[in-house]
């Protein structure tokens, strides 16, 4: 299944945190997080919108190096 699922914000920030993802700050309606991997530490920023756009939660599964079937077994 490759549909790009409509998600709150609060969703998926519990989704990614269930992947070893950590919020590091958030200033105004943007979460910043953070996951260490042996090779690099990833970064992205998660819009505070309910709902998130459909492209801008491709453009962070991308920065997350994850595909939407991983998305959704941690939803």
């Amino acid at each position: 299944m490759n549909y790009m699922p409509s998600l709150n914000y609060d969703k998926l920030i519990i989704a990614l945190q269930r992947d070893g993802w950590v919020v590091v700050r958030q200033r105004g309606s943007h979460i910043r997080m953070q996951k260490h991997t042996q090779t690099e530490t990833l970064k992205l920023t998660v819009p505070a919108h309910k709902p998130i756009k459909r492209s801008t939660l491709s453009h962070i599964l991308k920065q997350a190096h994850m595909t939407i079937e991983e998305l959704n077994e941690l939803i």
